[in-house]
This record gives structure tokens, sequence and C-alpha cells, in this order.
């Protein structure tokens, strides 16, 4: 089976980084992909990003996966939400496509984190249907072994980013299957009436960031975050998240950019402007 770099960082204990896809393509997911020995997933956003779940995302991880035993594992960000009725059907697009995991925005009740596990498990532990003839080979292995397989290596993951989602992280952590919980600081202040981070969170979202860490971990979960710089991962890290973006390939395009536009013209980078 190709290598997981995600599960691989889980059985080490220590931090998997990562970084987020907002460009299509297969070159930019590519690129992105093997940019750094330390990176253990990319996240290929179908939310917010430019690329669509199908055949933009399948094509995407097929570039991904195609650099071999030391690609970082693709993940998928579904753009249905936790309120929409369309995740069902998002999840096993994604999942047909080969995703190694599978994040679903904003899901707020223990009762849509079940629905989510059940979209994302074969049988008897789900109600995933196979009949893809391409996502066995996209993991290199045959399809009697990834129907063995897949619910083992397939990481379910959830954003808790609402005040909803906040007020039932607990019950929401304790769901069998969920294998993460991960922070959207950016929405989630937006929904506790706070101001997006820039770069950090607001001191009262902060708060309910370390409450949600614990909770995830109180239930044996991992728990993941997003950050725009290395700095800011590393304090992450350094807090005891497991999962953590460091930075998304527009954003390092225009950082990188406009450092080296400063550098040139003999002056300062300055202050960093607000960037997702």
């Amino acid at each position: 089976m190709t290598t997981h770099a995600l599960l691989q960082s889980f059985k080490a204990s220590k931090p998997a980084f990562g970084a987020w896809i907002t460009l299509p393509g297969v070159m930019n997911a590519r690129a992105v992909a093997q940019a750094s020995p330390h990176l253990s997933w990319v996240m290929i956003d179908c939310e917010h990003g430019l690329t669509s779940l199908q055949p933009g995302a399948a094509e995407s991880i097929q570039a991904i996966t195609g650099l071999g035993p030391n690609a970082p594992s693709p993940l998928v960000r579904i753009p249905a939400t936790g309120f929409s009725n369309s995740t069902s059907w998002q999840i096993k697009y994604a999942l047909d496509a080969g995703a190694r995991g599978v994040l679903v925005p904003m899901v707020s009740t223990a009762e849509k984190a079940r629905e989510i596990v059940a979209d994302g498990r074969f049988p008897p532990g789900g109600r995933r249907g196979f009949g893809s003839p391409f996502t066995h080979g996209v993991w290199s292995i045959n399809a009697a072994e990834y129907i063995k397989s897949a619910n083992e290596n397939v990481v379910i993951m959830i954003q808790i980013e609402t005040k909803e989602g906040v007020q039932n992280v607990r019950a929401i952590a304790a769901v069998d299957g969920i294998d993460c919980l991960f922070i959207g600081p950016y929405d989630l202040s937006l929904c506790l009436g706070y101001p997006p981070p820039s770069p950090d969170p607001h001191p009262d979202v902060e708060i309910v960031i370390q409450d949600i860490l614990k909770a995830a971990h109180k239930e044996g979960k991992k728990c993941a975050i997003y950050c725009t710089s290395g700095k800011q991962s590393l304090k992450r890290a350094e807090e005891g998240f497991d999962i953590i973006n460091v930075t998304s390939d527009i954003g390092a395009m225009a950082e990188s950019v406009a450092a080296n536009l400063s550098a040139a013209v003999g002056g300062e980078s300055g202050a960093a402007a607000f960037r997702y």
C-alpha cells in the first residue's frame, strides 16, 4: 500500500505539519506536495479553494501520490458544511478519488458527526458504498485490500468553528470514529463575535481554542489547527496540537513575492498583511 505519512506521524507521536492547497491544477498540487520533506499532509480545499471535487480533487490526488513513497498524505476538505444535507455524497466523491482523509467544515452536533463517520466507513462500521474502479489503484492495492483496510486508514476530520459546535464539543469529541477535531480559527472567531485572527486570535477565542484541544485529547482524539506561518505553527506544536497547517499555496506565494521584491528595492518587508 502507498505510504500514509499522516498516519506515520500519528504512530511516531510527533506533530504532523501540512499545507493548504487552494489553487487548482495538478502541477500546483505536485509542486506544493514536494516542497518540503517535513510535510506529512496536504489539504486540497474544495470548500473555499478553486479545486472541484470531480475531477479536480481526483487529478490532484493522482499527482501527489505519483511522487512516490515519500509523498505527503492527500486530504480533501469538501464544500458542504455540517449544516448541509450534501455532505454524504461529497464525502463519497472525496474518498472515491483516493483521499487519505476527509475534512467536513462547520460540524456543530454529535448527531452530524455520527452521520459523517457512517458516510466515511464501509459496513459494518458505516454505510459507505463501494463501486469506484479507481480508488484502490490510487492506494496501490487491489479492491479487496482497499475494502479491508480503508476503515482503519481513512482519517475522518471535522471542523469545530461554530458557536453551537463549541457548546457541543465534548459530545462531538466522544463520537466513535471521529479521528480529529480541526479548529478553524477564522470562522470560529467570526461566529463568536470577534474579528478574524491577524495573525493570532483574540484572547477570548484563544481560551475556546484551548478548551477544544483539551476536549479532543480527553477522548483520545487528535486535534488540528490552521496556522499561517512557521512561527505560529511551532507555538501550536509546543502547546500539544497534533496536526498543524503551516501555510497555503497562495499565502506562501504572495509572501515570497512581496519579501523578495521588497529586498530587491532595498526596503524592509514591513508588517505582514492579513492573509489566509
